[in-house]
């Protein structure tokens, strides 16, 4: 991005910097100054650095959010339901992620169980986002959580196969 032009061709901050000392300069006998008038320089901000992407809140997450910039956030609350004993649970993903603030209407979750009633061996959870799902696995044959952004299915929705209903 290019910065305005100014009258004259010339620069911006010289031109700011010949206003205010005019202005210094005619005020000087007027008024008591208490303290020396900052210049720009000492005045002006750092800017932010391009590598600062700070990791979204929940009230930052809104339909403009993307779902790359969601998905760190969503790795948070993974993370720390990972953390506790309910890690097998997905229910308790799900719970959290309302709780983060994403939407319950949008999620999906697989069964806790195998249909013999034995503890899956991993639980997929997703989160509608646009055209995109934010999808977090655990379980003991994942180890570590896994979360990524998929492409939506052509259905509305993010899983494959037989979820179960989100019916708390």
């Amino acid at each position: 991005m290019t910065a305005p032009r100014e009258a004259a061709g010339r620069p911006r901050a010289s031109r700011v910097a010949a206003i205010v000392a005019a202005a210094a300069i005619g005020l000087a006998g007027c008024t008591p100054s208490p303290s020396p008038t900052p210049t720009p320089s000492e005045t002006a901000s750092a800017p932010p650095t391009a590598t600062e992407t700070p990791t979204p809140t929940p009230q930052q997450l809104s339909e403009a959010t993307d779902a790359d910039q969601a998905l760190p956030f969503f790795a948070d609350v993974v993370t720390a339901v990972w953390a506790t004993d309910q890690r097998f649970q997905g229910r308790a993903y799900i719970d959290a992620l309302v709780q983060a603030g994403f939407d319950k209407s949008a999620m999906e979750v697989t069964y806790d169980e195998s249909t013999v009633g034995n503890p899956a061996e991993s639980i997929q959870f997703s989160v509608r986002w646009g055209d995109e799902c934010l999808v977090g696995q655990v379980g003991p044959s994942t180890g570590d959580p896994v979360v990524a952004v998929m492409p939506g299915l052509a259905t509305e929705r993010c899983l494959i196969g037989d979820t179960r209903p989100i019916d708390w």
